[in-house]
């Protein structure tokens, strides 16, 4: 069996999730291995921690101890956004190949030097948009693909959650603007990476960035303020190179939303609806003539919806979240193996991230911007 060494840059949530992930991967991925060999955190404790919870081999308190590290093949970044690039890019000067949690980077000429590095170098990416891993939404690609819902006429996306909702939380990296934008970054990308797998290209943009707590506190508990210059609320129109329109909202104070990730694809004969609170199952409908019987039915994941049968052999008991991360870093490790991507790689979080860029300057200019 082949070992791949992996170098893990971050203990937080998403740190953590990617150790699970890395770990469950290894159960499912066959002839090649992922072995956990060092994690990384500026907090000794956590770092330690980190290691003897997941059965990492070593720790340290310096990341760049893993990218000079002989034993490994795969730097997974889950750093604060604004330290993406440093890594990654030192991490593909050393041969490395780079997971990469969204966003990539605080705007598109940054990600798009990443990308450059990387296709000179020869290293895989995949950048962290997990929530595409389901296999109910590459059911739904394949659906529109097939013209079940007939002519596309329009999308409608939300990623609204409330973590941000009390203006008592203090000042954080996620207001950094060193980082990028705000909310249209964090949770849009999200969504906007989720629209552009199911329909393609957005070819123009026009978007309105609200600010609603203009300033926090600098620390817990402090009475000393510091202004906020990053979008709580982003409103975008879009119009897709494929013909049809749509609108999107990205919101982190979005209060009593947990993680209203979610969309609907409407079409000439039929039309999808999907909401990430309940992501094993979406909502179908296809209009067959006949009166009263007219509405939407329910598809449930099971086991026919790969790679749901690596999980479970039964329909209906549900993946959760670290399967869906589970899922990305299996077709990460297959990417690396067969030497063909299966993304979203850092070519897709370019595209992604042009499209923030593009809403930045939208509200900024009160107009529409093509792509």
């Amino acid at each position: 069996m082949q070992k791949i060494g992996i170098g893990l840059i971050g203990t937080g949530f998403m740190g953590k999730s990617h150790a699970r992930a890395w770990r469950a991967a290894a159960t499912l991925s066959g002839d090649i291995q992922p072995v956990l060999i060092s994690v990384a955190d500026i907090d000794a404790a956590a770092a330690e921690s980190a290691a003897q919870q997941f059965g990492f081999m070593r720790w340290t308190q310096r990341w760049q101890d893993l990218i000079d590290d002989p034993d490994i093949d795969v730097i997974s970044i889950t750093s604060p956004n604004r330290f993406h690039a440093e890594q990654a890019l030192a991490a593909i000067a050393a041969g490395k190949h780079v997971h990469c949690e969204k966003p990539l980077a605080p705007d598109s000429e940054t990600a798009e030097r990443m990308r450059l590095a990387a296709e000179k170098a020869g290293v895989f990416t995949q950048v962290g948009f997990n929530y595409i891993k389901n296999p109910l939404l590459k059911l739904a690609r394949q659906m529109i693909a097939n013209g079940d819902l007939g002519e596309i006429t329009g999308f409608r996306g939300i990623h609204a959650e409330d973590f941000m909702a009390d203006p008592a939380i203090p000042w954080s990296w996620r207001l950094d603007p060193a980082g990028g934008a705000g909310a249209v970054a964090d949770l849009g990308s999200h969504i906007l990476g989720m629209a552009r797998f199911l329909l393609g290209p957005v070819s123009e943009v026009f978007a309105d960035l609200d600010t609603v707590i203009k300033a926090r506190p600098e620390s817990a508990g402090s009475r000393v303020l510091k202004p906020v210059e990053v979008d709580d609320i982003a409103r975008l129109t879009l119009r897709f190179a494929r013909g049809c329109g749509g609108h999107i909202e990205a919101n982190w104070v979005a209060t009593g939303h947990k993680m209203q990730l979610g969309f609907e694809v409407t079409g000439t004969q039929g039309a999808l609806s999907f909401n990430q609170e309940r992501f094993n199952e979406i909502q179908y409908f296809r209009y067959d003539g006949t009166s009263g019987l007219n509405g939407f039915k329910t598809l449930v994941a099971g086991p026919e919806h790969a790679p749901y049968g690596l999980f479970c052999p039964a329909p209906g008991h549900q993946l959760g979240f670290n399967d869906l991360k589970t899922i990305e870093m299996l077709e990460f490790i297959q990417s690396i193996q067969r030497g063909d991507t299966q993304g979203p790689d850092f070519k897709e979080a370019v595209e992604i991230q042009r499209l923030v860029d593009a809403a930045v300057r939208s509200s900024a200019e009160r107009n529409w911007i093509a792509l």
